[in-house]
């Protein structure tokens, strides 16, 4: 401790290593219910649509929504104490998602944890593009991004294992709260440790903000949105690029445990070890491979590194997102599932990355803010539910489940890569214009 406190790239990496336990645990809190899925639908009655909106518009509404307001305040005021208090709320929030006796209670539970996690990435991405020179903020924001996959790996792993005991398990009784199923026990035990690493972010200290004479300086929003159209392709088409390929991970990752356990008759136990290590590592390793890739094609003179990693990742994509749901035995579903997950990972620290280097750094949280909201709308919201309307009403079956999540994965990935390449040049001039300022 006393080393990280001594500052230089010491610490920015201590940063990097306490922002990535915060990210994971958001993860693990957003991305348990994938796995608890058949017992909610048994104890609650709920449909397959209803778990998709649990799983992706109840959260994404206002995690989007609120993404740009705290971002604002996070280019004027203090990250540490903005991110620990998301923390703390969604934790509580998580908890409360285990008292619910019915759909809308949990509804309102998820769109608590979605209002609590706002907080966190924009300022996350601020302070570590304060905290690393340009060409290294790559891997940095590869390694605290790769948290998304080792929270959801974690959470599955976990989620797993409480659903195989949630089969034969009698229900807990909870002083002041009577009796909980197992599922419900999952949610108030993984949103307790929250409250720790609430209060170990505050022990941390704020980076000075690169390129601002006054820390409390901020552009007006209207500055940003004029920013933002003079760049419109390159901002658009990295939007879209990167909110697609959100899109078949967030689709995956909510419906492929019930692919193996509806169509293989696999236990939720065992596809969620299969899925869980998988994402472990397969997506820890993609994502950080891909923060250095964007790194090194920087150091060459290419600005436009994360545009070549968002399309890489789109074209290895591509052919997974079809094979994996519709594989004609678990077996296979497993052994193509490795290259899915890396592929979807290669991705996102380069996207975060690469919006650091297109963005001003008095805009750089509220432009973070603007791209999460579409990547999480487009990626959380509408992921999980395309798949579930398409089961319900397209194909009318629960067993359909796999060939809905084929159909969304390979359609998302298509149109991701085209948007990448179409943006790859008006990226590059994009980057160029911010060095030139």
């Amino acid at each position: 401790m006393e080393q990280a406190k001594s500052g230089g790239p010491r610490y920015a990496w201590y940063l990097v290593g306490v922002l990535c336990v915060a990210y994971t645990l958001s993860f693990v809190d957003r991305m348990i219910l994938a796995l608890l899925v058949e017992p909610i639908k048994r104890d609650l009655g709920i449909s397959d649509t209803q778990v998709g909106l649990l799983h992706g518009f109840a959260f994404a509404i206002f995690y989007t929504t609120l993404g740009v307001p705290i971002a604002r305040l996070a280019d004027r005021t203090d990250r540490r104490r903005l991110i620990a208090a998301g923390i703390a709320f969604w934790s509580v929030m998580t908890a409360l998602c285990g008292l619910a006796r019915g759909f809308w209670e949990l509804f309102l539970a998820r769109i608590g944890v979605g209002v609590g996690e706002a907080s966190l990435s924009p300022a996350a991405f601020s302070m570590l593009a304060d905290a690393f020179p340009a060409d290294r903020l790559g891997r940095a924001l590869g390694v605290y991004s790769s948290a998304i996959f080792a929270g959801a790996g974690i959470a599955l792993l976990v989620g797993g294992g409480v659903a195989a005991a949630a089969a034969s398990a009698a229900a807990v009784h909870l002083p002041l709260v009577g009796a909980v199923q197992p599922w419900q026990l999952t949610f108030i035990v993984v949103g307790a440790p929250g409250l720790l690493v609430a209060l170990w972010v505050l022990s941390l200290r704020e980076p000075p903000r690169r390129g601002v004479a006054i820390a409390a300086r901020q552009e007006p929003l209207a500055a940003v949105f004029g920013w933002m159209r003079r760049h419109a392709r390159a901002y658009g088409c990295h939007f879209a690029g990167f909110a697609l390929l959100a899109l078949v991970f967030n689709a995956t990752i909510a419906w492929l445990p019930s692919v193996f356990v509806r169509v293989h008759g696999w236990s939720s136990g065992q596809a969620a070890f299969w899925i869980g290590s998988l994402l472990l590592v397969c997506g820890t390793t993609g994502i950080v491979a891909g923060g250095f890739a964007a790194d090194a094609w920087r150091r060459r003179g290419k600005p436009d590194g994360s545009m070549r990693v968002g399309l890489t990742s789109a074209l290895g994509v591509l052919p997974f997102a079809a094979a994996v749901p519709a594989a004609a035995s678990p077996w296979m579903a497993v052994a193509l599932l490795g290259p899915l997950l890396f592929f979807s990972a290669f991705a996102f620290g380069a996207a975060a990355a690469g919006l650091q280097w297109l963005t001003p750094p008095a805009m750089r949280a509220q432009v973070s803010a603007l791209f999460l909201f579409v990547n999480n709308l487009v990626g959380i919201g509408a992921g999980p539910v395309a798949v579930a309307l398409l089961t319900d009403r397209v194909f009318g079956a629960p067993q359909s489940v796999g060939m809905s999540l084929a159909i969304v994965g390979a359609v998302a990935a298509a149109l991701a890569a085209v948007a990448q390449w179409a943006g790859i040049r008006a990226f590059d001039e994009g980057v160029r214009s911010v060095g030139a300022q």
